[in-house]
């Protein structure tokens, strides 16, 4: 019950439901989430952090990236099952859409990503 309980607050947060939306399209360094929902560094990262915990995502360390991806394989049966109901549901939102698009063009800064928030 507590998984459930831990799923459903993660997405009871506009920001955490974005950037899931942008973790569904592929993985993404902080400084991709802060460019693709044009938001801080400190908000990416924490929300980013809240994801994990809860079970939807995973990081790996890639030289100076930590990427951030949805987590299929090692995820509780509930976020695997409400990231499923999401990915279909959420495709017609302009704001998810948007941020989709400003993903295509998201770069990695560098560590840190911080010269990202002024994009």
């Amino acid at each position: 019950m507590q998984d459930l309980i831990k799923s459903m607050k993660a997405l009871s947060d506009e920001t955490r439901l974005r950037i899931l939306n942008v973790l569904l399209e592929r993985e993404c360094c902080v400084c991709e989430v802060m460019q693709a929902l044009d938001i801080s560094q400190s908000r990416a990262s924490r929300n980013l952090g809240i994801l994990q915990d809860a079970g939807f995502s995973k990081a790996r360390r890639d030289g100076a990236w930590m990427l951030y991806s949805m987590d299929w394989e090692t995820a509780n049966r509930y976020a695997i099952s409400l990231a499923r109901l999401l990915k279909d549901s959420l495709v017609s939102n302009e704001i998810l859409a948007q941020d989709k698009e400003r993903l295509k063009h998201a770069k990695r800064i560098g560590p840190g990503c911080r010269q990202a928030s002024s994009l």
